[in-house]
């Protein structure tokens, strides 16, 4: 059997027997790192790319273990903060994270990296979040529709996904607790070819966790 697959076999049979003991002692901490840890197994073996964020962890491999953590707080802060008005959306996400897409509509003018001031009241909540829960962590994913080159796109996203981070540590929030990616147009949410789908495409989704 190629060795690559039968590795995954392994990663996917370990997730398996480790989700069952989860549920059978009831522990949602230990379910949601499980989730991770399978998530970071396959991005082992695939690569860290965005398919294996997207299959696995939308936070990629991560230092240290995840463990679950209750966003409702959270959640109600950013739709407090004016998120909802905002188009922002919060998911809770299979692998334990709290993933936060925020529109470049709400951020950014069009082919700039510089933050609007609309964002800032959601910025600031997450920020003081982040500051009360020391073990909160927090990645910063840049997305752009498939307009223009490749490289412009690309140092868009990373410039974007910068801005979001170097706001929150001018706000307190450690630098170290924070990292940044810039995937460009290569993970499409909708149709590149439509004006709704690139807006659609053009996004910084915030993955917040928890570690031990």
């Amino acid at each position: 059997m190629n060795y690559r697959l039968t590795r995954l076999a392994g990663v996917l049979v370990a997730g398996s027997i480790l989700a069952g003991c989860a549920t059978q002692g009831g522990n949602t901490a230990a379910g949601g790192g499980i989730g991770a840890v399978v998530g970071a197994g396959l991005g082992a073996l695939i690569g860290d790319s965005s398919k294996a964020a997207g299959i696995g962890a939308g936070i990629g491999a991560v230092t240290g273990a995840i463990v679950g953590y209750n966003w409702d707080r959270i959640v109600g802060k950013v739709d407090q903060a004016g998120g909802k008005q905002l188009g922002i959306s919060t998911t809770q996400m299979a692998d334990g994270s709290l993933k936060v897409n925020i529109p470049d509509g709400a951020t950014f003018d069009i082919s700039k990296a510089t933050l609007k001031p609309a964002i800032y009241p959601v910025l600031n909540a997450l920020a003081t979040s982040m500051i009360e829960e020391p073990t909160l962590r927090l990645k910063s994913v840049g997305h752009t529709d498939s307009t223009g080159s490749a490289a412009f796109n690309q140092t868009l996203s990373v410039n974007r996904a910068s801005s979001v981070v170097n706001y929150l540590a001018s706000q307190g929030v450690a630098a170290g607790r924070m990292s940044v990616e810039g995937r460009g147009p290569n993970d499409p949410v909708a149709d590149n070819s439509t004006p709704s789908g690139r807006a659609m495409n053009r996004r910084v989704e915030l993955y917040l966790y928890a570690v031990r």
